[in-house]
């Protein structure tokens, strides 16, 4: 084996084990739930902001490749799928969005918080 390959497995082995040895530390720390709902909401509301972004650059070269098909059936189509796709990935990230805020809601309401 080579030295890179030795140092490339233990990377691996302190990426692995470094969960069990800090996980009480973890743990303590997210004892209040309010705290961790936060979080999971402000996750949650971040990528749905990049996923919104991402759909607008996919939309804006479908847009483009459309534009600049030139009237090849092969280019138009492409154009086309990808302009479907990005509505339909932004349709899905938006319903995730919204049913993870009433699930957590639900979940805020039933339990207390």
């Amino acid at each position: 084996m080579r030295f890179s390959e030795n140092i490339i497995g233990a990377c691996y082995y302190m990426v692995a084990v470094s969960p069990l040895l800090f996980s009480h530390t973890i743990m303590a720390a997210a004892t209040n739930m309010g705290n961790v709902d936060s979080f999971i909401k402000s996750v949650i509301t971040a990528l749905t902001g990049i996923a919104g972004l991402i759909a607008t650059g996919f939309f804006v070269l479908g847009g483009f490749k459309y534009i600049t098909s030139s009237g090849n059936p092969h280019n138009l189509e492409h154009a086309k799928r990808t302009i479907v796709f990005s509505a339909l990935g932004l349709a899905i990230t938006l319903a995730a969005f919204v049913i993870s805020n009433i699930v957590t809601s639900m979940a805020t309401s039933a339990f207390g918080g």
